[in-house]
């Protein structure tokens, strides 16, 4: 009798699992792959996409192929094993589609489906498939699918305190040291008030942090972004070859041919990069009002062939990407005669990098007013200045490259003296 019982309780125990196991099979814990290896959709798509194409297919194999068996190769630039095909590629990225991004103190932080990308990137194979108009398209489906987990509260679990993954965790803390007295958050609440990652990517300094640089003088030019200097350039041609080593900048490819780019010829370039852990806002650097505005389409993971494998690319193609990459152009006309008509391109890099503009034809911006924002990945941004503006930069003493390090949003970074032609 009592076997009986004890079998009889065997078997409801049985049941249980079972009826526990149909119940929550649809529902995959969070981060985990689809069940029995099903992609979902929007990754199934560049799937079919990279299987349907001869050259895609090519692409994609070789991409993978082509990055060494060595170190430090055999790993991704953030520690994981390096992946080596792309099927793994997408199992990794189906994944990531439900996480939001961990802490970790590499140069990729913030940046998990870089991290997959990051040495196949930097092949001849990758340059050329991250340049091919439908893998871009897919990607930012995919991108998009991406963000709506961003944006929602469930993305809230990495804002913890977890002393080597946490936002607000021991070596986040490190890296960020004044968070708490820089930008608007209360530590008492959960997640420090934050309601989404997307809420804490685009988060906002606290009043007073970021003055404006001598608001009444239209001479003095502002920072536009959170950002460190990385290129100067002078005298920039209509066409050039973006594509080489020093990856000059070619103003009708950055401007996707906008007639307003002519003005712009043997003009001034400045260029200065976000990283991750960037105020990633953007503020108008002079008073004026606002011309034209455009969204540009374009790449998300291209990489300049010539630079060959970057532990954080596309860090070290800033240059070419501006001429191919995601980004939104804004042309200012400034109250300032002297400056006159001047533009600012921002440049998404990676991930889903957003561009999103908060200003309109016909309005008028003061100095340090808001412009827009990057959403949930790395960037770039360039000002243009016409060949008769007379420029003097103050970089706070630092030479342009990617060792520099930030100048806070909105503080003075050049002085414009008389104009050339006046």
């Amino acid at each position: 009798m009592k076997m009986n019982q004890r079998l009889n309780g065997l078997a409801s125990l049985a049941c249980l699992f079972v009826l526990l196991c149909v119940v929550w099979a649809p529902f995959p814990a969070l981060g985990a792959e689809s069940p029995q290896g099903v992609l979902s959709p929007v990754v199934q798509e560049l799937k079919d996409l990279i299987e349907g194409d001869p050259n895609l297919y090519r692409l994609f194999t070789e991409m993978f192929e082509q990055v060494p068996l060595k170190p430090p190769y055999l790993k991704d630039p953030t520690g994981d094993p390096q992946v080596r095909d792309y099927q793994t590629m997408l199992k990794r990225i189906d994944r990531i589609l439900t996480r939001a991004p961990e802490f970790n103190k590499t140069g990729l932080v913030g940046f998990p489906i870089n991290a997959v990308l990051d040495w196949p990137m930097g092949t001849p194979a990758g340059a050329e498939a991250f340049l091919d108009e439908r893998v871009n398209r897919q990607f930012k489906k995919i991108l998009g699918q991406w963000s709506v987990f961003l944006g929602s509260s469930d993305s809230c679990y990495v804002l913890s305190e977890d002393p080597e993954k946490g936002w607000f965790g021991r070596d986040a803390k490190i890296a960020m040291p004044t968070f708490v007295e820089d930008f608007v958050c209360d530590p008492a609440k959960p997640y420090y008030g934050f309601t989404c990652w997307d809420d804490f990517f685009t988060r906002r300094f606290r009043a007073g942090r970021r003055p404006v640089a001598s608001p009444k003088d239209d001479a003095v030019i502002a920072n536009a972004c959170e950002s460190a200097p990385y290129k100067l350039a002078h005298d920039v041609q209509p066409r050039d070859q973006f594509w080489i080593k020093n990856q000059p900048y070619s103003l009708l490819h950055m401007m996707d041919g906008d007639p307003l780019a002519e003005k712009f010829v043997g003009g001034t370039l400045y260029q200065a990069f976000l990283s991750a852990l960037s105020y990633h806002r953007w503020h108008s650097p002079v008073s004026g009002t606002i011309v034209k505005t455009k969204l540009i389409d374009g790449s998300c993971y291209a990489a300049a062939p010539v630079m060959g494998l970057d532990p954080a690319s596309p860090n070290e193609s800033q240059g070419y990407i501006t001429q191919v990459a995601a980004r939104a152009l804004i042309f200012i006309q400034a109250d300032n005669p002297d400056i006159g008509l001047m533009a600012i391109m921002f440049v998404g890099m990676a991930e889903v990098s957003s561009n999103e503009m908060t200003v309109y034809p016909g309005q008028h911006v003061e100095k340090g007013d808001p412009l827009g924002m990057f959403h949930f990945g790395g960037s770039t941004h360039v000002l243009f200045f016409r060949p008769e503006v007379n420029l003097e930069f103050d970089l706070h003493g630092q030479t342009p490259g990617l060792e520099s390090s930030n100048i806070p949003v909105c503080s003075k970074i050049a002085r414009v003296k008389s104009s050339k032609t006046r």
